[in-house]
């Protein structure tokens, strides 16, 4: 089973969280419903065939994007992999454009090109949304470049699960993160399970997955419990802070949990028992009960005195409201068509540049 700690610490009192005002907690724990039930919302939509391909659900996880995203500033940026629909809307996506994508739709942020895997939205500083597993890390770390290069006081925040810390691009992204002193934070979401392998069948590690990085003279660190809104932002905030005035990488390792399965096509993830699937219904419903974050979260607003019972109800109704709109927005919505096929490939050809006209896309002669 995956391990995940109830926060020993009380991290509201911290100086990064201390400072967040009510209607911010009440927006990150709006951001955690919102994602909630868009999910739940695409599931519905799946199983109803109104979309193909493979769906990655981030139910369980929210805490962990909308707590990482809170801290962005402008010069922050975000790339992640295939589970990205929690960060998109994290970033400000819209369900619609989000919801449209998924359908295959033009009205989608990728036109219909890309599905559930590769919501993009440049202009919220978020770079997907990628299938290759650890494929973004080297991007992650190409963003991280292009600030230290331009003077930028700015971070890249790259997502990557724990199936990905065992491929070489990873690897490689961390030397370079070492050497050159890059404001790189990586960050690992451990949910317990490469796709249907658990951590303890698929890497070897002595404490934890982060610790790889001392290798590479990476400060590294952990959040305990990604269920913990405060915890997240506390320990993330550190490594932002450190990338921003030190111009220094950080690994950190968030431990999370999902509740379906790896994609909506995993038929094994929650059998009675381990004879029969990789794991079980007890187990996925010991997390609901005890490290569910949007449940977690909500008590600590009630406790605090920020939200009521009927605030958080009518967040719940807000998000399933504009859930069920960005359904029929993208069920509205036109399929791409064929010509469709030949733009969004380059740039350069699409723009009609000098470069795109000639063909010398990349070089000057």
């Amino acid at each position: 089973m995956p391990v995940l700690a109830e926060s020993t610490t009380d991290f509201s009192k911290t100086e990064v969280n201390a400072a967040l005002t009510a209607e911010q907690k009440r927006h990150l724990l709006r951001d955690m419903i919102r994602i909630r039930e868009f999910e739940t919302g695409a599931y519905d939509q799946y199983t109803k065939k109104k979309m193909g391909g493979f769906l990655h659900l981030y139910i369980g996880q929210e805490a962990v994007a909308v707590g990482t995203v809170s801290l962005m500033g402008d010069n922050d940026h975000v790339i992640t992999a295939y589970r990205d629909h929690g960060h998109a809307l994290a970033v400000g996506m819209g369900m619609d454009e989000c919801m449209a994508e998924l359908f295959g739709k033009r009205t989608g942020c990728s036109k219909g090109k890309g599905g559930s895997m590769h919501f993009f939205a440049p202009d919220k500083n978020y770079w997907g949304g990628h299938g290759i597993v650890g494929g973004q890390t080297p991007l992650g770390l190409g963003l991280a470049f292009g600030l230290k290069y331009k003077g930028l006081q700015g971070c890249a925040m790259c997502f990557l699960g724990d199936g990905a810390v065992n491929q070489g691009a990873y690897h490689e992204s961390l030397n370079l993160a070492g050497l050159w002193d890059l404001p790189v934070v990586y960050i690992i979401e451990n949910n317990g399970y490469s796709m249907g392998t658990s951590q303890k069948r698929s890497s070897a590690f002595n404490t934890c997955l982060a610790e790889r990085a001392a290798g590479y003279g990476i400060i590294w660190d952990v959040v305990r419990n990604g269920s913990d809104m405060y915890e997240v932002r506390e320990v993330v905030g550190r490594a932002v802070q450190r990338a921003h005035t030190e111009s220094r990488p950080t690994v950190l390792e968030i431990a999370t949990y999902r509740y379906e399965g790896h994609s909506v096509a995993d038929a094994k993830h929650n059998k009675k028992s381990l004879e029969e699937g990789y794991r079980t219904k007890d187990e996925i419903e010991h997390f609901r009960k005890n490290f569910d974050p949007i449940e977690n979260f909500s008590a600590k607003l009630l406790e605090e005195g920020v939200a009521t019972a009927d605030d958080i109800k009518e967040m719940r109704k807000a998000a399933i409201a504009e859930t069920r709109t960005s359904v029929a927005f993208a069920d509205a919505s036109p399929f791409p068509t064929t010509d469709d096929l030949f733009s969004d490939i380059y740039y350069e050809v699409d723009h009609g540049t000098p470069a795109g006209r000639t063909g010398r896309h990349f070089f000057n002669d």
